[in-house]
């Protein structure tokens, strides 16, 4: 009996492992596709001249996540070996529920994915950004799919018309940033000065065309935090155009609002639900209870199509976004010392960085690594839920909302 039931599981397990083969080889084609689109290396989105010709740097990674995922569901239906719109839908549906687990969990972009893929094979694309936004994408293509096929009711000129209307969709889509650049800019006054939090594009394209085309002088604060340099990076970006530009610890806005040398604050969002909050990086509440005490305005700038149909009370009603993971994870450096080190020290070190690959890199700063023991857990939210109570207006490519009027312009969008 014990041999035959033996016998019983190894064919068992011998028809599974064909099965998951097949299916990692039906996900491959959608998620190198979205790997793809969020490779591809395009201008920032702006203006040419809202374009910082002193960075050197402005060629990036600018591919919106639903915008992307709305690509990859048109290469889906033009794969797609489907007859019937039923058949397309459901297609469809996998695609989505592929690229929406893949955002779940994160990972590195496949090998395969493409003509670069040398060059971010272990890119974490993913890391920090919650998958909101790609599932308000998948849902909104989902929808015009749907209404097209009850218009059209023959499939091939349904397919044919879907795949125009998408592209001029994606097309709309990324034209976006321009359209809240355009509404956003002139709440940035004169000798202001703008206090942002983390990597927004859709934050840096409005406060770019503030500077460069609308020619206003004024300041930026960017706050900092961890793990993704986010901070830093957009300061790069505001410092490059030539706008005076001050960076600070997230965890010192109170100390910097309070002062009174902050007129206004301009985050992104990660999605924008029903009742008019935000989704954004981890520190976009604590910043809105802030500058609601302090009586700084609080602004949003996003797209559209990250209106999602989700209403969260509190953050405890967020969906599962896990934590952002670096590599290995995350690593506790004591940035300090390393400052502190002495010059011939810190001018070897450098060289290492430069001429060693990244685990010598890595090693280099092992000395000012804070190793913690594996009793200690540690939560790193990516993202997190800022009620509309704390939200002064919306930028949007819809125009300037009020946060009350958001629930209406979703309907708009799904009836």
């Amino acid at each position: 009996m014990a041999a035959s039931a033996s016998v019983s599981i190894d064919a068992n397990m011998d028809q599974e492992q064909p099965q998951q083969r097949q299916q990692e080889e039906d996900q491959q084609p959608v998620i190198s596709d979205l790997c793809f689109h969020l490779s591809k290396k395009n201008d920032d989105g702006l203006p040419s001249s809202a374009s910082p010709s002193r960075s050197g740097n402005n060629k990036r990674s600018s591919t919106p996540l639903p915008v992307a995922a709305i690509r990859v569901l048109l290469n889906v239906i033009r794969r797609s070996e489907a007859e019937t719109m039923m058949g397309l839908q459901a297609d469809l549906r996998d695609a989505s529920d592929v690229m929406l687990e893949f955002a779940k969990r994160g990972g590195p972009v496949p090998s395969s994915s493409s003509s670069d893929a040398s060059a971010t094979a272990t890119r974490y694309l993913l890391a920090g950004r919650s998958h909101i936004a790609l599932s308000s994408g998948c849902e909104l293509f989902l929808k015009h799919v749907t209404r097209a096929s009850l218009e059209t009711p023959d499939f091939q000129r349904c397919k044919s018309q879907v795949l125009e209307r998408g592209e001029r969709f994606a097309e709309l889509s990324t034209r976006a940033r321009d359209r809240i650049a355009v509404v956003g800019s002139p709440f940035v006054r004169e000798g202001s000065v703008v206090l942002t939090h983390g990597r927004s594009k859709v934050v840096e394209a409005l406060i770019l065309r503030a500077a460069l085309v609308e020619g206003k002088r004024f300041r930026v604060m960017v706050l900092e935090g961890r793990p993704d340099a986010g901070g830093a990076k957009s300061a790069r970006t505001y410092a490059n155009a030539g706008i005076p530009t001050t960076v600070v610890l997230d965890s010192a806005m109170g100390c910097v609002m309070e002062s009174g040398c902050v007129d206004l604050a301009i985050v992104g969002a990660e999605g924008v639900v029903e009742n008019g909050g935000v989704v954004n990086k981890v520190g976009t509440f604590a910043l809105g209870v802030m500058a609601k005490e302090l009586g700084v305005p609080l602004y949003v700038a996003a797209e559209s199509y990250k209106f999602t149909r989700l209403y969260p009370l509190n953050n405890a009603d967020l969906p599962e976004m896990g934590g952002i993971e670096c590599g290995g994870g995350l690593k506790f450096l004591d940035t300090l010392a390393w400052s502190a080190s002495s010059a011939s020290d810190r001018k070897e070190e450098e060289g290492d960085l430069m001429t060693t690959d990244a685990t010598n890199s890595q090693s280099s700063l092992n000395p000012y690594v804070v190793d913690l023991p594996p009793s200690v857990s540690i939560e790193n939210p990516p993202c997190d839920f800022t009620p509309a109570k704390y939200i002064t207006l919306l930028f949007t490519d819809l125009g300037v909302l009020t946060p009350s009027a958001v629930s209406d312009e979703l309907i708009r969008l799904y009836q």
